[in-house]
């Protein structure tokens, strides 16, 4: 893939996703099928969110973005107040798991050119991470790294 996502070196892209969670959180914003798709807009606009996972009978059925809406929506010259989720909504939904590794999860973004994956504990709902994410804990991985080489170049030694 060119983007050394694939490395079998132990480093920062071994953490896994459970770990990104733990920093971000595991709050999940959605919307059902049966929704209108101005519900889901709104939602976003609110949370200052990109997507909405798409839930129905408590399972990840879907996952609606902004891109979705501007494609499904706008350029197709619908109405947001009249059109329901289910006919626009990305499905089925892609999803990993807690165990997954922050390269994995990269690697199927890149792959599937999207940039939400639901995460799934079990049949359970875990959590969701977006690409910004995944960014995030890397590069505090990499400070962290970084500061731990510091202290031990910064160490002053015995002669």
């Amino acid at each position: 893939m060119g983007f050394g996502l694939e490395s079998k070196d132990k480093s920062i892209l071994t953490s896994t996703i459970a770990t990104v969670l733990n920093m971000k959180g595991t709050q999940v914003y959605s919307v059902t099928p049966e929704q209108f798709a101005i519900d889901a807009v709104a939602l976003m606009a609110e949370k200052g969110i990109g997507a909405v996972l798409v839930v129905s009978a408590g399972r990840p059925v879907g996952i609606l973005s902004a891109k979705d809406h501007s494609k499904r929506i706008v350029l197709e010259g619908k109405s947001s107040q009249n059109t329901r989720i289910h006919t626009i909504m990305t499905s089925p939904v892609i999803t990993i798991s807690l165990e997954t590794t922050v390269a994995q999860a990269m690697a199927l973004m890149t792959k599937k050119r999207i940039r939400h994956l639901p995460v799934m504990d079990g049949d359970r709902l875990a959590g969701i991470v977006a690409m910004g994410d995944l960014g995030r804990s890397i590069m505090a991985e990499q400070a962290h790294a970084i500061d731990q080489l510091h202290g031990y170049i910064g160490h002053n030694y015995p002669r």
